[in-house]
């Protein structure tokens, strides 16, 4: 499947230090009438959509990824902006890097390695429950296999696209790793993974993608 993407890079002065979700923060407050820069419609009322705007702030400097409906509007937030204010700090954008262009999304011929450059939230309340209670490798593995599985056939219906093949995870080299949502700590995941399905770099996987988590990246092996 081919799908529009827009990604907006900012090197600042000073530099950006704080969590993606900052940057979500400031710019959907810049912008409140457009309504996907922070998935809610009105207050209390949540667009259940693989979000189309996704923020991150990658070795210091800021990404937002605009996706299909998304992709216009990065650009214009990249055309109005000239600063960002997070935590009363105010940072100059000395650089704005705009990459416009169609990716590929979907089951392939070949696996692809990727590594999650951000912490995977993979479990909810019950699978939490279920994976504590396992006590082997092999078996965390299978039920992170199987939640990674899922999270990808969530996207895939969110844009559209048909899956007409089975997905494998064929291999999984993931450590666990302190998170924290909103202040609520939770357990993430950061590591490799390998699957026979087509991710764009710096979209997100799992719970709170828009907030940068679940980043992936592909390895270049």
């Amino acid at each position: 499947m081919i799908i529009q993407q827009s990604i907006l890079k900012l090197k600042t002065e000073p530099s950006l230090s704080a969590h993606g979700n900052s940057l979500r923060g400031y710019i959907s407050n810049q912008f409140p009438q457009y309504d996907i820069l922070h998935n809610h419609k009105d207050v209390g009322k949540f667009i259940y959509l693989y979000p189309r705007i996704q923020y991150r702030i990658i070795k210091e400097e800021g990404y937002i990824i605009g996706i299909e409906e998304g992709s216009n509007l990065v650009q214009l937030i990249g055309s109005k902006i000239e600063t960002i204010t997070l935590k009363d700090e105010i940072h100059k954008i000395l650089k704005k890097q705009i990459t416009s262009e169609d990716v590929q999304f979907g089951i392939t011929d070949s696996v692809i390695t990727y590594s999650f450059i951000k912490p995977w939230l993979a479990l909810n309340e019950k699978n939490y429950s279920d994976f504590i209670h396992v006590r082997t490798k092999k078996d965390k593995d299978v039920i992170l296999k199987n939640i990674l599985t899922g999270n990808l056939l969530s996207i895939s219906k969110s844009l559209g696209y048909i899956v007409e093949q089975q997905i494998n995870v064929t291999s999984l080299n993931l450590s666990e790793t302190d998170s924290f949502l909103k202040g609520t700590p939770m357990l993430g995941f950061l590591g490799t993974f390998s699957v026979n399905f087509e991710i764009p770099d710096f979209w997100g996987i799992g719970k709170s993608v828009s907030r940068g988590f679940g980043t992936v990246k592909k390895l270049k092996i």
